[in-house]
């Protein structure tokens, strides 16, 4: 489970709630089937209107990828596979990484070493492996646009709620305590539209594009080191290559781990 997603959407809730309360608004006054139907079932609507089908039968799975841990590879532990793999080509041969497949998971490094084991050229390996990573992240493009369009339309329809709200309001002038009920209610569609824009989608949107941003990451450190076994490059190069996408405190972090394991060994 991805923790800071459930958190992040507990202190929303609490947020709005604890606010109207202080605010000596009851929470009774959320129960707006109106306000519900033209904000949750509007943004439906839109959302239906501008995705294809195929779009929209993948919302669940984005709804699985924003609340649950990705299990990504440790941009550590790859720069540590690659080294090993470096120092076991440079003994064996390439042909050496062949007994390694089956122990491969990840069906993108798999097919990349499969690739080298071919004996491809390395622009014809990195072009392969390039179109791969161009098509996942459009692929995740696409997911992310999702909610950034229904953040979009939820706060505009909110607008719409109040106006239809307000409209109803006109028709009770003469009764002071229901024109103020209904102005009351009209508001609460514009609550829940600026709500479900801003503190849901909008946030859902950003969450996909973060992971996918992290997964990308991933996915070019592993072309270089596939790149780089396949040429025969030392593991001292690899690694220090491949070091360039950590972070200094990772970097720093990785050089101690690597220094303890040779203290034991």
């Amino acid at each position: 489970m991805d923790k800071t997603s459930v958190i992040g959407l507990l202190l929303g809730f609490i947020a709005i709630g604890a606010g109207m309360v202080m605010k000596g608004v009851s929470l009774a006054a959320l129960f707006n089937p109106a306000a519900m139907l033209i904000i949750f079932f509007g943004t439906a609507a839109t959302v239906l209107i501008a995705f294809p089908i195929s779009t929209v039968k993948k919302i669940p799975t984005l709804f699985k990828i924003i609340f649950t841990e990705e299990k990504n590879q440790d941009l550590k532990a790859v720069i540590d596979l690659f080294t090993n793999w470096s120092e076991l080509v440079r003994k064996e041969g390439i042909l050496a990484l062949e007994t390694k497949l089956n122990d491969i998971d990840d069906t993108f490094l798999k097919s990349g070493i499969e690739l080298a084991v071919d004996g491809q050229t390395s622009d014809f390996i990195r072009d392969v492996l390039i179109e791969k990573v161009d098509a996942m992240e459009q692929r995740h493009q696409r997911g992310a646009r999702v909610f950034t369009q229904a953040g979009t339309y939820a706060p505009t329809l909110g607008v719409l709620g109040a106006v239809v709200g307000l409209v109803a309001a006109l028709g009770n002038m003469e009764d002071i305590d229901a024109l103020g009920h209904s102005i009351s209610a009209a508001f609460i569609a514009t609550l829940f539209g600026i709500f479900t824009g801003y503190v849901l989608w909008h946030p859902f949107a950003n969450k996909l594009k973060e992971k996918s941003k992290m997964e990308v990451q991933i996915k070019y450190v592993m072309i270089e080191g596939i790149l780089s076994v396949a040429n025969g490059e030392s593991p001292m190069v690899v690694k220090d290559k491949l070091s360039s996408y950590l972070s200094p405190s990772e970097l720093h972090k990785l050089n101690q781990q690597q220094q303890e394991v040779g203290d034991n060994g």
